[in-house]
């Protein structure tokens, strides 16, 4: 079985994801003391180092020679949902990773984040000097823009995959990834299961109030724009899940149309979207239907491929929080099993890289 080291771990998206594609997880590494909770409760097998990484330098060289590093640095100052800047100190720490990955010497590496620090010119120099730091400390590189829902995930989320393997060593093409692609279940078939909200099987529900805006902001979807207060955004259950935020539990939660979820009623977001497209004035704030409601955790974790039985602790925020950092279970698997393949040498491909985007380099 190959062995991981995980970095910048969270509540444990990708390593589940290893672990389900037959590795094995020696040690993980999280600042967030409620995701540190969350990660001892299902894997307490694994070594959990709590704090920053620079506290942790001299156990993590312990593991020298791991097979794997993973791991997700955060994204604040690249997500155009921040403030988009390379230069904040959470930038800095894809340095830590590399660094930690010239120090393993693992036979191969992951690395993800969001797709602006793939694509965008402004990050460019970052990228530049990822890649010349893993070339540097023997590895060839490769990076992708993977969509979650080409995997199996019933969610449109597209994050930048760096993927390494020690030169001379192996073969590397992130097509072997593609190879586990899969269709991904609409949001009705994942969460119309677990019944509606509040019942024992959805209990952990979001107490943020649904309210119209008085200045809508339209797009051609009726699932864009700002049909509501906040920016939390309306859910098509027969279609997918826009990205989960972080910033989810308050009125960035996404929101769902119970009527039309588990009653087959029209969508009554489409219906008021046609209106206003036609003209209509905006509905007061008072006029809000009450069987409008805000996605729950149970939702948010099947959403995210979580295992249903998954224990998350803290309070709703960070829960919330840390699902909405995660990288999809089901995408997590299909990077690790295209890695392994490229580990035993494997790599028969059976499907071209499709629309996936190249890095912006």
């Amino acid at each position: 079985m190959r062995t991981v080291v995980s970095l910048f771990t969270g509540a444990g998206g990708l390593d589940i994801g290893f672990q389900n594609a037959g590795f094995e997880i020696l040690a993980a590494n999280e600042l967030d003391p409620h995701a540190c909770e969350t990660y001892r409760a299902n894997h307490p097998k694994t070594d959990v180092l709590q704090g920053p990484i620079e506290e942790h330098t001299k156990t993590l060289s312990s593991f020298k020679g791991v097979d794997v590093v993973i791991g997700g640095p955060p994204c604040q100052g690249f997500s155009v949902a921040g403030r988009m800047d390379p230069n904040d100190e959470r930038s800095k720490l894809v340095f830590a990773f590399s660094k930690t990955v010239a120090a393993l010497r693992p036979k191969a590496f992951v690395m993800e984040n969001v797709k602006s620090l793939g694509t965008l010119e402004k990050f460019r120099d970052v990228r530049q000097q990822l890649l010349k730091d893993f070339e540097e400390a023997g590895y060839k590189v490769e990076a992708r823009i993977l969509n979650a829902k080409d995997f199996g995930v019933p969610q449109g989320r597209e994050r930048v995959f760096f993927v390494g393997v020690q030169q001379d060593a192996y073969a590397l093409s992130l097509r072997a990834i593609d190879n586990y692609r899969k269709s991904a279940p609409t949001l009705r078939d994942v969460i119309k299961p677990l019944g509606r909200a509040g019942s024992d099987s959805n209990s952990r529900t979001c107490n943020a109030k649904v309210t119209l805006a008085a200045k809508p902001v339209l797009r051609k979807s009726p699932y864009a724009g700002m049909l509501f207060n906040g920016q939390g955004r309306p859910l098509n259950p027969d279609g997918w899940s826009s990205t989960l935020p972080a910033s989810m539990g308050g009125n960035r939660t996404p929101i769902i149309d119970e009527n039309h979820l588990f009653d087959n009623a029209p969508s009554w977001v489409e219906s008021y979207h046609a209106h206003l497209m036609e003209g209509g004035k905006p509905y007061s704030m008072h006029d809000t239907p009450k069987h409008l409601r805000r996605l729950t955790i149970d939702e948010a974790v099947r959403i995210q491929t979580f295992p249903i039985d998954y224990i998350f602790k803290g309070p709703q925020s960070k829960v919330f929080c840390q699902l909405g950092n995660a990288v999809p279970c089901g995408l997590a698997e299909a990077v690790a099993r295209g890695l392994n393949d490229m580990l035993n040498g494997n790599l028969e491909y059976e499907i071209e890289t499709g629309d996936n985007l190249e890095l912006a380099i």
